[in-house]
């Protein structure tokens, strides 16, 4: 009788350090897979039912989680790929709509050198960015708003660092031309 209770102490203290082991990475990692979230998805409320989502995934691997060596980079593919599957479902920006808005930020500034970078411009540019190939904007999302490394990425998406370095060029490249002709279009009306 003593070595079932001795088997039942083990357990319960095992189950004990996979619960203090998952508390402590909600406690370090969550503002890490709630800005992932949010990158991938731009809306507050669906960024914080993914980091919600994140964790119950992670709860379900339970024992597992003690074994993982690098849990920032384990959790933000678990946090990608929550998101994405959440955006699927969400509408596409188009061309149309950020030509729209660039329109609109253009009328609502008196002149040329009063135009800065402010949040408007930022607003535009995740809607341009947001019009890239997924298989672009990906990477370039994880590279310049989350400041993942390209080996981070990589893992991330499962895909090798030479493939995250080209995607991202492409993707700069082409941003760099959505936005000179966005710029380049609504200036000249």
């Amino acid at each position: 009788m003593a070595s079932g209770s001795m088997v039942a102490s083990e357990a319960m203290a095992t189950a004990q350090t996979g619960q203090d082991v998952l508390e402590a990475a909600v406690r370090e990692h969550t503002r890490l897979v709630f800005r992932i979230a949010y990158s991938v998805l731009r809306n507050h409320h669906d960024a914080e039912d993914a980091t919600q989502e994140t964790f119950v995934r992670v709860l379900r691997y339970g024992a597992k989680l003690e074994g993982i060596e690098d849990q920032k980079s384990w959790l933000a593919r678990i946090a990608w790929r929550v998101a994405v599957e959440r955006r699927k479902s969400a509408r596409h920006t188009t061309s149309d709509h950020v030509s729209e808005d660039v329109e609109q930020l253009r009328s609502s500034v008196a002149g040329g050198d009063e135009f800065v970078l402010g949040s408007e411009m930022v607003g535009v540019l995740e809607k341009v960015i947001a019009t890239l190939p997924a298989k672009l904007r990906d990477p370039l999302v994880l590279s310049t708003v989350e400041e993942m490394s390209p080996a981070d990425i990589a893992g991330t998406l499962g895909i090798n660092e030479a493939a995250v370095r080209s995607r991202l060029f492409r993707a700069r490249q082409m941003l760099k031309e959505k936005v000179a002709v966005l710029l380049e279009t609504n200036h000249g009306t």
